[in-house]
């Protein structure tokens, strides 16, 4: 602080200003060791941005890297939305924060940043975290740290947000949302019933208490045994195999002791119909979004060498932005912009660890019972599909929600229908008990802030604010949209 102290008061108005706005960066008590100045080809933006280490356990050596941007208005006063990438073992940076729903995406030659008009800072603060040590830049000096699980991952994103809130304090006590997708099935639920196990502990008077006030995970894996039959069924009812095939695996397959690495003890006509139904679907089709064209990495990569523009565009998406965002992640200015890689790691940035070791029996847990005690304690739990993805689809997590809310013995208070955003259909939705939601997004990836950024965002938008999706044409909850 002694920059700023060091300003004397006979300054121009120029120093005065910048004398007022370290006090107030100050005062907001923002590392300033971590401000990102200017990323590498960003366009100009108004709201700030921060990136870098928190150390979760220093004995070890581990550490978790995190990039924080800023709502685009009232940052002081608008939440703060945690997002998290599933795998288990793929970046909420090259995800989420590159890909989907941050602020910036990468040109087409992978050198620069285009602006994401749909990024969710409209509507929130931003955190993305790469979790668990191994995944992108997030490190241990300790080997034996790489074999990771869901309880270890939970208490480290724990333990990260404790020592996150000493870097940023204005937060501590401002609403706080946990979403993510895909593997943050497991991730977002373990995580806040960690985080409400400490609220629980905290006894004394005044003692701090995590403030959740709600929970949105996209796609979410939640019980493996019925979101992977739930994919054969898709490609059936998509007409993507066959019906002989189709009514084989439905019939002959019993998905109970299904784990990451396939089938187990299966009948053999089972374990053929599943080898020729993902034979026939093929490599051809993107299986995250099956009306996606698919990108061929080998020309993009040549003409990344070339600074050529290599987009590829399939109904206006550009399906080749995950070779665009390794290549601009992976440049030496980009890092140094970022605070990141400080270790000088022996290996590029992936979107996947191929260092991380995580246990596999993880994947075969319920996750049923974890969100059961999250709405038990009050806390909205959105789950929302998108509906062209065939790797956890809409099918298998419409039925667990509705089981979960019939176990709950919560009632229908928005009957299963559609919701409308810019005057059509933005998916359908029900809602139960004004504390469990399911909603599906029209034309939706996977990834669904990809795919479809506008109805994302609308979607996310009525998340934080506590509203039901609009059930008619009527322009409603579309301020950010």
């Amino acid at each position: 602080m002694g920059f700023c102290l060091g300003l004397s008061l006979s300054l121009s108005w120029v120093y005065m200003l910048m004398l007022t706005m370290c006090l107030m960066y100050y005062v907001n008590g923002y590392p300033k060791e971590d401000l990102v100045e200017n990323l590498p080809g960003q366009p100009m933006v108004s709201f700030r941005q921060y990136s870098g280490y928190v150390d979760v356990d220093v004995e070890a050596g581990r550490s978790l890297f995190y990039y924080f941007v800023e709502a685009e208005t009232n940052p002081d006063h608008n939440p703060l939305t945690l997002w998290l990438n599933g795998g288990p073992g793929c970046s909420s940076i090259g995800g989420g924060a590159f890909t989907e729903l941050g602020p910036f995406f990468p040109s087409g030659d992978g050198r620069g940043l285009r602006r994401n008009s749909m990024s969710w800072n409209k509507a929130s603060n931003l955190l993305f975290v790469e979790s668990p040590a191994g995944v992108g830049w997030s490190y241990s000096n300790t080997t034996s740290d790489y074999v990771r699980g869901d309880d270890t991952t939970a208490m480290d994103m724990r333990m990260f947000f404790l020592k996150w809130y000493e870097k940023f304090p204005s937060f501590k006590s401002r609403a706080l949302f946990l979403t993510g997708e895909s593997y943050a099935g497991h991730y977002i639920p373990q995580l806040a019933v960690a985080l409400l196990d400490y609220n629980e502990q905290s006894n004394k008077p005044n003692s701090f208490k995590f403030n959740i006030k709600g929970l949105a995970i996209g796609n979410p894996l939640l019980k493996l045994d019925q979101d992977v039959p739930a994919t054969y069924a898709y490609f059936w009812s998509h007409g993507m195999i066959s019906d002989e095939i189709g009514l084989t695996i439905m019939k002959d397959c019993d998905f109970k002791d299904y784990v990451f690495s396939g089938p187990h003890n299966m009948s053999s006509s089972c374990n053929n119909a599943i080898s020729k139904a993902d034979d026939i679907v093929g490599d051809y089709i993107n299986n995250y979004d099956v009306i996606l064209d698919v990108c061929y990495p080998s020309i993009v990569e040549q003409e990344l060498r070339l600074r050529k523009m290599a987009t590829k565009l399939s109904f206006g998406i550009d399906v080749c932005m995950e070779f665009e965002r390794v290549f601009y992640l992976n440049m030496p200015d980009v890092q140094k912009a970022l605070h990141a890689n400080r270790t000088n790691l022996p290996y590029i940035w992936s979107m996947c660890s191929g260092v991380l070791n995580y246990t596999e029996n993880d994947s075969n847990t319920n996750i049923l019972p974890l969100m059961k005690r999250i709405l038990q304690n009050h806390i909205p739990i959105w789950i929302f599909s998108g509906d062209q993805d065939s790797v956890v689809p809409l099918l298998g997590s419409r039925t667990l929600v509705r089981e979960l809310a019939h176990d709950l013995g919560l009632k229908v208070t928005i009957p299963y229908s559609s919701w409308f955003h810019k005057g059509q259909v933005g998916g359908w939705v029900t809602e139960y008990g004004k504390l469990l939601t399911f909603a599906t997004v029209r034309g939706a990836a996977h990834m669904v802030p990809y795919a479809q950024p506008s109805r994302a965002l609308h979607l996310f938008s009525s998340v934080v604010r506590g509203h039901s999706l609009p059930n008619s044409t009527i322009l409603k909850n579309e301020m950010f949209v």
